[in-house]
């Protein structure tokens, strides 16, 4: 992988913080700051990569640098909490204070600990997971598990209500409000400030939200599959999957059964390219299933996930019903000038699990380190090449074998229902289970015994051939 290495961080004037009506804004005109450009490969994708060209000196700073984070979930909040520890200017936005996403909810256990959540904000301890094949064959994962293993079960409204308020307490200013649109100063490398408007929510009359504008140093995108942020900067789109969740309300004696567990299903009628869950939360199940190749049918994958788990889910009551985009890879620039994407609006969620959580969160997180150092905490001003030498060139490299591992099993065994059989059946084995919990809980692409590796390898391809063999007798029957 190719990335642009380091230059100077660029000192900034004096700005004074403007918050004015959105008509008194001048127009600023987008400039590029490239001067060649070539291609990198990431997680699979081509991936254009730019220079900076040469910056001026700048006047030494006289005050500290100002930081717009545009959108409050877990990457947001993680990077907000960060910057307002250093103790720099940082303004979080949020449109729905009380955002309930559309999502399974599930974390790792290395995410409790390295994020210091609470308990309180885990609805359930997932230790066992059924794993349930096109032909309704079940695998039961979960015996590999150590005793204080598991997999968090959480709200999205009560996790990213968490982070968020924690970021606030620490100094992090929210605004309640809907960016706009964003005005890219002229010279990027400039001390010239990005202009945001946005709608102040909390300050909503009868004729609707007050437009107001805010003047900043360095934006944060972190507004999710359909960022705002990342169509200002020309960051360029995606594959991205819909999921699709209906929150049930169920039985006392149906949650029960629901415990520790959490039920997967993979089948062409549940979906073509992913899989379909049943995960537990406090008082109720998300029931949900995703896809990208077939998104205009997601409502008959829905409904075909409710048939496939009719008698577990018989009395439920529908208490919300959900839709969101997901990206399925990076997208093909995450820097550009003085704007960074982190979390889904940088594309950050692994295919074949479709986990973006723990990422989001831990990109926000080492985006908010990197702007912390590099700006030696708000005293000079990041540049683009700073940015890509740093956070984006550390998360590639930490995360890059997670996510190929995760693109390969996806195009091998989610392709039709034989590979989906042979994938179910290769989750019986011990071996796999421990790896892959290894892997997830821990966020390492965990490989224990090589002569394993390789046995694993002949009981795959040998999964896959009889699973063709025995769907080609059934068609020739």
């Amino acid at each position: 992988m190719a990335f642009v290495a380091g230059t100077a961080a660029v000192p900034r004037v004096a700005q004074r913080q403007s918050v004015r009506s959105a008509a008194a804004v001048r127009p600023a005109s987008m400039a590029t700051a490239v001067a060649s450009s070539r291609r990198a490969s990431f997680f699979g994708a081509a991936v254009a990569q730019t220079s900076p060209v040469p910056q001026a000196k700048s006047p030494v700073l006289s005050m500290n640098l100002r930081v717009a984070v545009v959108g409050g979930g877990p990457a947001g909040s993680c990077c907000a909490e960060e910057l307002a520890k250093a103790g720099i200017e940082v303004t979080l936005f949020e449109r729905k204070m009380d955002n309930a996403k559309p999502c399974g909810g599930a974390i790792p256990l290395c995410m409790v600990d390295e994020f210091s959540l609470p308990e309180e904000i885990i609805d359930r301890k997932v230790r066992k997971m059924a794993m349930i094949s096109p032909s309704n064959k079940v695998s039961q994962i979960g015996a590999t598990l150590k005793p204080h293993e598991y997999i968090g079960m959480t709200r999205r409204e009560i996790l990213d209500g968490y982070l968020r308020d924690r970021a606030i307490s620490l100094g992090a200013k929210p605004i309640n409000g809907l960016v706009t649109d964003i005005k890219i100063p002229s010279d990027v490398n400039s001390s010239e400030p990005y202009v945001i408007s946005y709608s102040d929510y909390a300050e909503s009359t009868k004729g609707g939200a007050q437009g107001k504008t805010l003047e900043v140093d360095y934006i944060i995108g972190a507004d999710g599959a359909n960022s705002r942020v990342a169509k200002a900067i020309d960051a360029g789109d995606y594959q991205y999957a819909i999921a699709f969740q209906e929150r049930i309300k169920l039985p006392a004696a149906q949650m029960e059964y629901y415990e520790e567990l959490a039920e997967m299903y993979v089948g062409d009628d549940v979906s073509p390219d992913f899989y379909a869950w049943v995960f537990p939360k406090y008082d109720h199940v998300g029931v949900g299933t995703g896809t990208v190749i077939d998104r205009p049918s997601i409502k008959k994958y829905q409904q075909a996930i409710r048939t496939r788990a009719a008698d577990k889910l018989a009395g439920g009551k529908i208490i919300k019903i959900e839709a969101h985009p997901i990206p399925e890879h990076p997208r093909p620039r995450r820097c550009v000038g003085r704007v960074a994407l982190i979390g889904d609006a940088a594309g950050y969620v692994t295919k074949a699990s479709g986990e973006g959580i723990y990422f989001a969160a831990k990109s926000g997180r080492m985006a908010g380190e990197a702007l912390v150092a590099l700006s030696n905490k708000g005293a000079r001003t990041p540049t683009e090449a700073d940015i890509k030498g740093s956070y984006i060139k550390d998360f590639d490299r930490k995360y890059w074998a997670t996510y190929k591992a995760l693109d390969i099993l996806q195009s091998v065994f989610y392709k039709n229902d034989k590979t989906k059989e042979s994938f179910v059946e290769l989750c019986d084995d011990e071996y796999v289970q421990r790896v892959t919990f290894d892997s997830y809980l821990y966020k390492t692409v965990t490989t224990v015994n090589p002569v394993e590796d390789m046995k694993l390898l002949f009981r795959t391809v040998g999964s896959l051939v009889k699973q063709s063999v025995k769907a080609n007798a059934g068609n020739t029957a």
